[in-house]
């Protein structure tokens, strides 16, 4: 009887040994395991509040670690300017979302919250990052070097990770058809083509995916990636008059055709996430609208990372925003929205989304399938093997290499619309060794209106925001140690007449903006911007480089300029400016936007009926990289200028070729476009 109560206490201490090292066994934190494997193990285990916190996104203004364990919070962000303190190094950042981090690993379950930001031309909102070129700029250089955005999105991504921040909100993939828009710089271009091209950046800040690789699957490659995010799903840049947050009134061929197609390219690549734009198509807000997506992004595009909203982009269902806050939850989770960017009452969005599962209004399977997603991602990127961010890429921030990548991205960038008052009297480039020269204007020594918006903060700001070199410092590098450089913002006749200047670089343009305050239906240069030409332009003989997020009215002063170069937003590497400025280096960009005479001519892009610009989509002249060029009367000055001029003829007769051709394949295109 003994022997037997032994044995059976002996199977009974068995069992219960089996219970718990079964219980111990989690599959999702094996990563052995298929990452469906471990989603199912996971949401098996989770409760409905666990899952409607993977479904949050909060600002990190609003966070601590203890609001990331009591409410299971799946995600942080950082606004605009939302930065741990002022000129944070790298280490201090790596130390504010490690301290998050341990918030959310120390929940029931261990699930890492992903920190997310806008990198939208650099880590931008980083002190001493490298501020690359914006968007705008970026689509000019098309032709010289398709790669040269994916290994800008490969150092952004090291930038990022340099930080500890695994997550961007980056590329905007709008195709900006009214350049009246306030974010039209964040558009490549107004071709959806090159939109298309553009997309490669996702690949540099994710990594290449793999032979294998399956459509609409999300794809990071290690720890020094980042998951991507294509934004703004769909029609942004079409909205009417360029109003930001308006209504795209377009047809749904003309939609497909136009505004969706980079959204295909950037999931054959692997995008892990798409953004949700503010704006209407026909009326529908685009927050709101199911048929889009989730019946085309996720059922016809096959898209299986997780869709996020934009900045209270739920709110703005209603108008005014919030009018109906439990309605606007509802429509944007029931349309397809999986993560929803709060940023700032999270306990309302949690108790209004709880209540509308408990109530049946949203079904328990549309919360399943918003988790399945942002778990995919999660397990995609490592996370949860690697939550917590070390020390060990702080010195990739703003480091060298960048920086040299980021100056021939300007270069690359520079379109050159005037050369010259006639065919044969070539003006740039420029002498290194000229007596004396002015440079003048409100942009040549000013690297917040060289970033433009989204640089330190959301709207951008004025003065030495960051770490960086402007035009005027980059002039004065370049030029010859006997010359003398003379800078006067806005200078008075008297200076421009007296002084014997051998010619005058100005600089002039837009200052810093983002979003609804870059709406602009006048598209003048801005004051003291016309007065600083007439002044400098009319005396002597002068160069007028434009700093702007797009074209601006320029026509009434073209004829005064002997040369005139479209220098977009370059970013924080004005050596770039002056390395074809003075002739290092060509000028090689090409207009990525079509160059209006008047705003009454808005819109106005490539192809229609009524085309007539100032300067055609595609256009830039050319120069000839020269070091020989002592002064502007030297015998290898006037070679070097009449091979310049010839060149730039040559280009003027090769883009009116291109142009004639590009309008010849329009259609041809579409079509190819359109066949998804």
């Amino acid at each position: 009887m003994a022997r037997r109560q032994t044995f059976w206490l002996h199977l009974l201490f068995l069992a219960c040994w089996t219970s718990v090292g079964e219980a111990e066994y989690m599959k999702y934190k094996d990563p052995k395991q298929s990452i469906n494997v471990r989603i199912k193990d996971l949401m098996d285990r989770m409760t409905l509040a666990e899952k409607i916190g993977q479904m949050t996104q909060i600002e990190r203004k609003v966070a601590s670690a203890q609001v990331m364990k009591d409410y299971f919070i799946g995600s942080l962000l950082s606004g605009g300017g939302s930065v741990p303190g002022p000129q944070a190094s790298a280490s201090d950042w790596v130390n504010m979302v490690n301290e998050l981090q341990k918030g959310s690993l120390s929940t029931r379950l261990g699930i890492p919250m992903i920190y997310g930001i806008d990198a939208v031309h650099g880590h931008n909102n980083v002190y001493k990052a490298t501020i690359f070129p914006h968007n705008i700029g970026l689509g000019a250089t098309r032709q010289v070097d398709p790669a040269l955005v994916k290994r800008i999105g490969e150092a952004t991504a090291l930038e990022v990770r340099a930080t500890g921040i695994p997550y961007v909100f980056a590329p905007c993939i709008a195709v900006c058809r009214d350049p009246r828009w306030g974010r039209c710089y964040e558009s490549y271009s107004e071709d959806h083509n090159i939109v298309q091209e553009m997309t490669e950046i996702i690949p540099g800040l994710q990594g290449d995916v793999p032979a294998n690789f399956h459509k609409g699957v999300p794809y990071i490659s290690g720890k020094v990636k980042v998951a991507a995010c294509a934004k703004h799903f769909v029609g942004d840049g079409g909205t009417h008059n360029g109003i930001n947050e308006n209504n795209t009134i377009v047809n749904r061929d003309g939609l497909l055709s136009i505004h969706m197609p980079a959204y295909y390219n950037s999931i054959m690549k692997g995008v892990a996430t798409v953004m949700v734009s503010y704006s209407s198509w026909n009326g529908v807000k685009m927050h709101a609208n199911h048929d889009l997506v989730t019946g085309y992004l996720k059922d016809t595009l096959h898209f299986r990372g997780f869709v996020i909203s934009d900045w209270q982009g739920i709110d703005r269902i209603t108008s005014p925003p919030g009018a109906n806050y439990t309605y606007s939850v509802q429509a944007g989770i029931n349309a397809g929205i999986d993560m929803v960017m709060v940023p700032n009452d999270y306990s309302e969005y949690i108790n209004a989304l709880t209540s509308l599962v408990n109530k049946h209004v949203i079904p328990m399977s549309r919360i399943d399938d918003a988790v399945r997603r942002i778990l995919r991602v999660k397990f995609t990127m490592g996370l949860f093997e690697s939550p917590l961010a070390d020390l060990s890429l702080v010195d990739q921030l703003g480091k060298k290499e960048h920086r040299e990548l980021a100056r021939e991205a300007v270069r690359k960038s520079l379109v050159l619309l005037k050369n010259g008052k006639s065919r044969n009297d070539s003006f740039l480039p420029l002498p290194k060794k000229a007596a004396k020269i002015l440079v003048a204007g409100s942009h040549a020594d000013n690297l917040g209106y060289q970033c433009g918006g989204w640089t330190i903060e959301w709207q951008g700001a004025s003065g030495n925001i960051t770490v960086g070199t402007t035009i005027l410092g980059a002039i004065k590098t370049t030029v010859g140690h006997s010359t003398e450089v003379v800078y006067s913002e806005n200078p008075d006749e008297k200076i421009v007449k007296d002084n014997g200047f051998s010619y005058a670089i100005v600089v002039v343009g837009e200052p810093p903006y983002t979003e609804t305050a870059g709406d602009n239906l006048n598209l003048t240069l801005p004051d003291p911007g016309p007065s600083t030409i007439r002044t400098v332009c009319g005396a002597i003989k002068c160069v007028v480089i434009i700093i702007s997020g797009r074209p601006v009215v320029i026509e009434p002063y073209v004829h005064l300029m002997d040369a005139l170069v479209a220098a977009w937003l370059p970013g924080s590497e004005g050596q770039g400016v002056t390395d074809v400025l003075f002739g290092d280096y060509g000028f090689t960009g090409k207009l990525s936007r079509t160059w209006f005479k008047s705003v009454d001519q808005l819109p106005m892009n490539v192809g229609d009926m009524h085309y007539d610009p100032l300067f055609p989509f595609g256009f830039g002249l050319t120069t000839v990289p020269t070091t020989a060029r002592l002064s502007s009367s030297s015998p290898a000055a006037v070679a070097a200028g009449a091979g310049a001029a010839a060149a730039a003829t040559a280009d003027i007769r090769k883009e009116a070729y291109w142009v004639v051709s590009l309008f010849l394949g329009l259609s041809m295109a579409w079509v190819s476009t359109y066949v998804l």
